[in-house]
């Protein structure tokens, strides 16, 4: 009996925590990364959904692929995003179970260096209609904690990274209408790590893999009502994973086993303006709205005949508010900036170490070099100030888990770089 139950919750808990999610590395808010261009980072993705700078438009909405120039273009970009996560404890305790060990560290900075990159095509394939492809990372997360930290009960290391293949069409209907559809073939690969008990005093690491592949679609239209000013909607749908895993634990392979999760990645909704002022001014703004409600729990079904575990996460909609300007220096150069505001699908009660997300405030500046008629180079700089994130979590049904209690600080700092060539 206690065999069983020490297996369930090693299984249980892990893949739990396995699913769940983890700090972000930069980006949209909770695991969404919008860094999914170089050319839009200068103006923190203000007014993406109603751009048409380059090829990267296929992702943000792939109407925009029907005003790029005739002929082909590529564009190939890499976005380094750096987060700091740093846990300061405010009262955690270790379970009076005989079975406890000492609380440990507050962990470190769980934070890393990660490469997010992307590449796209787009070209004529007939009058008036445009044929395209690219490939990013729409969601990603690279967080890690010393073993021995506090909250090893709740979370070590999480890595977790999706790949995108968007085959997408655009349709312009007349001067002043385009239109454009896409599908999205996405794969998910996760390796996530906790400590588990084991016996009194005896602890283990749990080691939860898994993967899956799903479907999902992209639309857009957009509407230029005078030649200055564009408007652009766009709508990216949620994609439905069952993902399958395996969970391996050190120092008691009896307790391996199979685990899965169904979890519904969230949609997207944008609406995007884009207007020339002069000859040197551009101005940019969007709102966008994220499905983040549809994860109310996640419901983990385990090889072992055990019933069922639920985690509860609630998650909340989120909106995200975005402006930015483009100054046009010269034929040459042009200088972008922008500033978003991000808000978190987190709430303060359930709030975890995996996700200790909470609301952000986007600032960029950025630009664009002119390498030739057929050739641009963009890059830019962001900082996400992040607000201080509260947590209280237990970890789990085990005795000996303990409470994780208190404050997370972070920030994010995102550098890209893009190129673009029409041939």
């Amino acid at each position: 009996m206690e065999r069983a139950r020490i297996r369930k919750t090693a299984l249980s808990l892990a893949v739990a925590g396995a699913f769940a999610g983890g700090a972000s590395q930069a980006h949209a808010a909770a695991f969404a990364l919008i860094e999914q261009s170089a050319s839009g980072l200068g103006n923190s993705y203000a007014g993406a959904a109603a751009a048409a700078d380059d090829a990267s438009i296929i992702f943000y909405n792939p109407a925009g692929m029907s005003l790029l120039p005739g002929g082909m273009q590529v564009s190939a970009g890499l976005a380094l995003i750096n987060l700091t996560a740093k846990f300061s404890d405010s009262g955690s305790a270790a379970s009076t179970s005989p079975a406890a060990r000492p609380l440990g560290n507050n962990g470190g900075n769980a934070g890393d260096l990660s490469a997010v990159p992307n590449v796209y095509f787009a070209m004529d394939v007939a009058p008036d209609w445009k044929v395209g492809v690219g490939v990013s990372v729409p969601f990603g997360l690279k967080t890690e904690y010393d073993p021995n930290w506090i909250g090893r009960f709740q979370a070590i290391k999480s890595d977790i990274k999706t790949y995108n293949i968007n085959p997408s069409v655009s349709y312009k209907l007349d001067d002043k209408t385009s239109f454009g559809f896409g599908l999205n073939y996405q794969k998910i690969d996760a390796e996530l790590s906790r400590a588990v008990v084991l016996g009194a005093n005896v602890e283990g690491v749990a080691v939860v893999k898994g993967d899956d592949t799903s479907w999902g679609f992209n639309a857009g239209a957009m509407y230029q009502p005078t030649p200055d000013t564009r408007l652009g909607v766009s709508y990216r749908s949620s994609i439905k994973y069952n993902i399958s895993g395996t969970v391996s634990v050190t120092g008691a392979p009896v307790l391996n086993g199979d685990a899965n999760v169904d979890i519904k990645m969230p949609d997207t909704f944008s609406i995007a303006l884009n207007h020339r002022l002069d000859s040197k001014w551009t101005l940019l703004g969007d709102v966008t709205r994220t499905g983040w409600s549809k994860i109310k729990d996640l419901t983990i079904v385990t090889s072992n005949g055990q019933p069922p575990d639920v985690t509860q996460e609630n998650f909340k909609n989120t909106w995200r508010v975005g402006v930015g300007a483009v100054h046009r220096y010269d034929d040459a150069w042009s200088i972008k900036m922008g500033l978003a505001f991000d808000q978190t699908p987190v709430n303060d009660t359930d709030r975890t170490a995996r996700l200790p997300d909470n609301n952000r405030l986007w600032l960029s500046v950025g630009g664009q070099y002119k390498l030739s008629k057929d050739g641009t180079l963009d890059f830019g700089l962001a900082h996400l100030f992040i607000k201080d994130a509260p947590i209280n979590q237990n970890g789990g049904s085990a005795a000996a888990n303990g409470q994780l209690v208190g404050t997370y600080k972070g920030t994010v700092d995102v550098l890209g770089a893009q190129f673009a060539y029409r041939f």
